[in-house]
């Protein structure tokens, strides 16, 4: 029992950083055996098809890694503004360690996936969309707060959040398209200015 609960943890982070690593396209469920080294009729036991594990990678990615890291950094123990300023500090850092590891930019897996399997596999794409809106709540209740305390300008929370999240998954595609870290070293400043933080405010930080 315990090698068979194994084999399908070690299917799934398998697809995950495959499919990261390179694209839903181009990875086969041989490749994810072999990564993974469960034979295939294992893969079969576990799952119907690719889109089926990809959407248990994607979960498991979501419940093991990205939310422990956004309830850390959008803990509402901390400032609004500090969970903002926090959470972008942190993706340039991020990023260039992905590079030391893998040799290349590899951005959002979510954002990644989802754009190239929006018109062709549904169940995986509505996965996808499901955690980018998860995630944008965290982002939503941060700029609702920093607006309340009056660091943020007034405005509309909810595009806002849609231009902050925008900005982000656009400047992270295009950190991995230019397969250059660098391009996110702005981003904290960009984000920012987007959300028209109060310049007394942002000078304190």
């Amino acid at each position: 029992m315990g090698r068979t609960s194994d084999a399908n943890e070690r299917l799934m982070n398998a697809a995950l950083d495959l499919i990261w690593e390179e694209s839903y396209g181009a990875v086969t469920i041989d490749d994810i055996c072999k990564r993974a080294e469960v034979k295939k009729g294992s893969f079969y036991y576990f799952f119907k098809s690719k889109a089926e594990l990809a959407v248990a990678a994607l979960e498991k990615m979501w419940r093991e890694d990205w939310k422990p890291t956004l309830d850390e950094r959008f803990s509402p123990s901390l400032d609004p503004l500090s969970r903002l300023t926090g959470y972008l500090e942190a993706i340039y850092p991020r990023a260039v360690e992905m590079v030391k590891k893998h040799g290349k930019v590899l951005g959002c897996p979510a954002c990644s996936v989802g754009s190239e399997v929006s018109t062709v596999a549904a169940d995986v794409n509505a996965k996808v969309r499901e955690i980018i809106l998860r995630k944008r709540r965290y982002y939503e209740s941060a700029i609702r707060d920093a607006m309340a305390e009056g660091v943020i300008e007034p405005g509309n929370v909810a595009e806002k959040t849609q231009a902050f999240a925008c900005l982000i998954e656009g400047a992270v595609s295009q950190a991995r398209i230019m397969n250059d870290p660098s391009v996110l070293k702005t981003l904290p400043h960009a984000a920012l200015d987007l959300l028209r933080v109060k310049p007394t405010t942002a000078a304190r930080r």
